[in-house]
């Protein structure tokens, strides 16, 4: 699987070691029946507070946080079956019983599954910018999106965000401080200095600038909050690549002539799996 080959060639070893195989636990959980609100207590066992990974890839974040941070249970949703796999293997060999991944639509998950006011952080690390014109709406940063994380976050809750598109982070920058206090961190995070996910370790090889960003919610109401998020403009930037803006045709062509292109500055494509079944296995 490519996830295999571009993790064990990063040169930064995943966070924590494999516990002997009696230790394992089980990390995959379902989300459960579309439109009915997830609930964290079954998925978890406990009541604690909750960590929500949007788009978790294949969980280099979601379980370096849950090693460290044991009195808070950690759920990553994301899209694309391999990553899914090697993700909640990873967690399961670790023995970690605070994180669990689940494979679905992050964007549909906060929008309708989350219950309100049920997560302490949300986290959304290196959405795909998408640049062609016709996949635009599938950008994960929106106003009602925005709207949705400030929703299911408790009062104070924590909303970080990464990237290393210039353009998104200029739209981030446009939009979030509606309904939450942005700061900006100069520095790599310390917690892993060499980067929380795969995506920025590649990106800090490529000498690409990084925007990390901590934001706290605002305590506003429901009505204060749709009034501000009508007014957001929705996320059609430029996404910077010149080769994007030709002419939609000569794209298909070149795509049925040779090899899918990578997602380029932006990461890799992350809707490679938006039509594949869940993971199989345990």
């Amino acid at each position: 699987m490519r996830g295999h080959d571009r993790e064990s060639t990063s040169g930064v070893p995943f966070p924590g070691r494999p516990l002997p195989r009696e230790q394992w636990t089980r990390t995959r959980v379902p989300l459960g029946a579309k439109g009915a609100r997830f609930d964290w207590v079954a998925a978890f066992g406990r009541e604690a507070p909750r960590v929500l990974d949007l788009g978790c890839g294949n969980g280099r974040y979601l379980v370096a946080s849950a090693l460290v941070r044991r009195d808070l249970d950690h759920l990553g949703v994301e899209l694309v079956p391999p990553a899914v796999k090697l993700g909640s293997l990873r967690a399961g060999q670790r023995g970690l019983t605070n994180c669990r991944l689940a494979w679905g639509d992050a964007s549909e998950f906060v929008l309708e599954r989350c219950p309100t006011a049920s997560v302490a952080e949300v986290h959304l690390y290196h959405p795909q910018p998408y640049y062609e014109a016709d996949k635009v709406v599938r950008r994960q940063l929106t106003p009602a999106i925005l709207a949705a994380i400030h929703r299911v976050l408790v009062p104070g809750g924590l909303f970080v965000f990464q990237t290393d598109n210039p353009a998104y982070a200029a739209y981030a920058r446009a939009v979030v401080p509606s309904l939450f206090a942005w700061t900006e961190r100069a520095d790599p995070w310390p917690d892993a200095p060499a980067g929380r996910t795969l995506r920025e370790i590649t990106a800090r090889k490529l000498g690409l600038a990084i925007v990390r960003a901590e934001a706290c919610r605002l305590d506003l109401a429901p009505d204060e909050v749709a009034r501000r998020v009508a007014t957001l403009p929705e996320p059609v930037f430029d996404a910077n690549r010149p080769a994007f803006r030709e002419g939609g045709a000569r794209r298909k062509r070149s795509r049925r002539g040779g090899r899918r292109r990578g997602g380029g500055p932006g990461g890799p494509p992350r809707d490679a799996g938006r039509r594949a079944g869940p993971p199989k296995g345990p």
